[in-house]
């Protein structure tokens, strides 16, 4: 097997995603390579304005080959899911994996807020969490994803050089070493690779 990390990532049951500005073209571009029967769940963080309903899930669900939904409050995550948080709520992951919305304060002006979702899922699955972080303007992410590495998750971030905007990516690499700093390109192989890793 040649994984484009160049040694496969064992054991994951979960990946979180986080990005900001210019980070719809840059999940299309690294789930638009699942295949239909990739295996594990994925909940996404993309900052959005509060007003709009959020059309992420009918945008994405046309695009890629695996199921979309909106995240729902008390629903049980589901493998072969992709999740995204929806605009006005923080979305976090509970010790019995399933997804619970709320109001509580923005963090960085943000509700969904990346560190929010990064360290409620790192406390619920620690060890077997993947963790992306990928474009954006802001510091939202840095802290949850060095709380991830903590709980003895892999850690990812964009290389900020590809990056539309490089502040998230740079923040989070100020805060702590990632175990890689990859391409979108190469994002999208170390997602497609893990479905052959048993869990």
């Amino acid at each position: 097997m040649n994984d484009a990390a160049a040694n496969p990532i064992r054991g994951i049951e979960a990946i979180v995603v986080g990005a900001s500005a210019g980070g719809v073209e840059a999940l299309l571009s690294i789930f638009g390579v699942l295949p239909t029967d990739f295996g594990l769940p994925i909940i996404a963080v993309l900052h959005l304005p509060d007003e709009r309903r959020s059309q992420l899930a009918e945008v994405f669900a046309r695009r890629l080959r695996i199921p979309v939904k909106e995240a729902r409050d008390k629903e049980l995550i589901e493998a072969g899911t992709l999740y995204f948080a929806g605009p006005g709520y923080h979305l976090s992951v509970e010790q019995d994996l399933s997804l619970s919305l709320s109001q509580e304060d923005r963090v960085h002006h943000s509700r969904p807020a990346i560190d929010y979702l990064f360290a409620s899922a790192a406390d619920a699955y620690g060890a077997g969490l993947l963790a992306i972080l990928l474009t954006g303007a802001n510091q939202d992410g840095a802290r949850g994803l060095a709380h991830v590495k903590q709980s003895g998750g892999t850690t990812v971030v964009q290389d900020p050089a590809e990056a539309r905007i490089a502040v998230m990516p740079l923040a989070a690499l100020a805060l702590h070493t990632p175990d890689h700093i990859l391409t979108l390109g190469r994002i999208g192989s170390l997602l497609a690779s893990l479905e052959s890793s048993p869990c």
